[in-house]
């Protein structure tokens, strides 16, 4: 490739049904264009995670610079395999320099191998520009359903093309993990931190303003959201997602943008800034070049969008057993709030068993504090052993993904 540039790689391997890890699957990585060159063959461990390592990459000022026209990332292909599960071909994992590109692969039960085929990055592909659009809706003279208030779903149902396109599949995918996939396809994680969370910011208010007003229920369809970028946003079924955008969304998935007076997520419209221009919106570059002045997201987002864009957050988040208890969960706490997360940590225990089982009586101990701290490292969290709203929120989705199984049957 002609570089020494490096990003990092990790697979992480789990079933379709109860978000179970899968040991010892078999993860092979060859060059795309080249599938008989093996780059690397590894296997993952009890977290069904491979190790981390280094695959080449493109110099880091490619995906820095909007001036540069060379593809900023390199691009392979991975198979994996596990005995008693079909075979997952993934062709076009997109590496980015200095990042960790993690790739999730979901694994169901014999039923025929899988291949997904990643297509560019937009920042780098050739798509269609967002049509635009009002900010906000016009929904309490029109007598269309919108919920009473903003609610963070659990999942999103995606439709994978234009509305229009009734041959195009739907899927159900976890908000959060919806939002890093389109994060991940439509900004570069190698981007200053506030500008990657100015940008997950109005990714996460245009889809909850979807949500909230049922944008597309309402005309018919039975569906969240589509993938067409003339409509929504790009989301890339099978795609990587990246280290610096996961932490991100972890920390504000319940955040979105607001105006005075106004109930509805804003609908943060943006186009890239260098193929497409739109007054009135963020550009994608335009917001890294104001993250690389050391700006906030927020001014990033009122740079932009004007000075009454404010950062609202919802209480109220769907599917999780109990709403954050408001305050952090640390050494010393007691009483109903400590009292769940041990439950809800022990059932994760017996699925992540790296997380110690802890006694549940509701006393946040140094014991709770271990269990808390294993499981913050092991889902990508700060391990401080505290429990804040990102932790508070994320054991409550693990909690709900490896028990839910029970209930299905």
């Amino acid at each position: 490739m002609g570089t020494e540039s490096f990003g990092k790689f990790q697979a992480n391997v789990t079933t379709e049904q109860g978000f179970r890890p899968v040991p010892n699957a078999r993860v092979r990585i060859t060059y795309t264009g080249d599938p008989e060159s093996t780059v690397e063959e590894l296997t993952t461990d009890e977290l069904g995670r491979t190790p981390v390592i280094d695959l080449q990459a493109p110099p880091i000022d490619y995906s820095l610079d909007p001036a540069q026209e060379a593809q900023p990332y390199s691009l392979y292909n991975v198979n994996v395999t596990a005995e008693g599960f079909d075979s997952i071909d993934v062709d076009g994992a997109e590496i980015l320099p200095d990042v960790t590109a993690i790739q999730p692969i979901t694994v169901r039960a014999v039923q025929g191998a899988q291949r997904y085929v990643i297509p560019p990055h937009t920042l780098f592909g050739d798509y269609p520009p967002k049509i635009a659009e009002a900010e906000i809706k016009p929904t309490s003279e029109s007598g269309e359903i919108v919920l009473p208030g903003v609610v963070v779903p659990e999942f999103v149902i995606v439709h994978d093309g234009p509305p229009s396109d009734t041959s195009a599949s739907n899927y159900y995918e976890r908000y959060s993990d919806y939002i890093k996939n389109v994060a991940s396809s439509e900004i570069y994680a190698t981007w200053p931190a506030s500008t990657i969370t100015a940008n997950i910011l109005a990714i996460m208010s245009f889809t909850l303003n979807r949500v909230y007003t049922e944008w597309y229920r309402n005309r018919g369809y039975t569906f969240t959201i589509t993938s067409s970028t003339a409509f929504d946003h790009k989301w890339m079924r099978g795609r990587n997602i990246y280290d610096t955008i996961s932490q991100a969304v972890d920390q504000v998935f319940n955040n979105y943008l607001s105006r005075p007076n106004v109930k509805q997520p804003i609908l943060t419209q943006y186009c890239d800034g260098r193929n497409v221009t739109c007054p009135g919106w963020m550009t994608q570059w335009g917001s890294k070049a104001l993250g690389d002045q050391g700006m906030t997201a927020i001014q990033i987002l009122r740079n932009f969008y004007g000075s009454s864009i404010y950062i609202n957050s919802a209480n109220q988040v769907s599917g999780v057993p109990s709403s954050w208890p408001g305050a952090n969960l640390t050494i010393g706490s007691r009483g109903d709030s400590v009292r769940q997360m041990q439950e809800q940590l022990n059932a994760i225990s017996q699925v992540y068993t790296v997380v110690p089982t802890v006694a549940v009586d509701g006393v946040f101990g140094p014991q709770t504090e271990a269990a808390v701290r294993a499981f913050q490292q092991t889902f990508g969290l700060p391990a401080n052993g505290i429990v804040d709203l990102p932790t508070w929120y994320r054991i409550s989705g693990i909690y709900v993904a490896v028990t839910r199984i029970a209930e299905l049957n």
